[in-house]
């Protein structure tokens, strides 16, 4: 039952281990770019939040204000 284990046995397995590496290689080179490209769209969406944040406030402050002038604001 035991191979003979020849050295064109170890360069059939070694060239098959190198086209896997290769094919992992450019697997997680293409993970990265995914990865950089859903960091970014994450990133433009916290500044898009953020300045909608900012106008909400914007118009809050002008709310009290008008509230103010015209005397709705309740007693604390």
């Amino acid at each position: 039952m035991s191979e003979n284990v020849t050295n064109e046995l170890i360069y059939g397995v070694l060239q098959k281990m190198q086209a896997d590496m290769s094919e992992m290689k450019f697997d997680v080179r293409d993970l990265k770019i995914r990865m950089t490209m859903v960091e970014e769209h994450l990133g433009h969406s916290i500044l898009g939040i953020s300045s909608v944040n900012a106008r909400l406030d914007r118009l809050n402050d002008r709310v009290e204000r008008i509230e103010r002038r015209l005397d709705l604001t309740e007693s604390r």
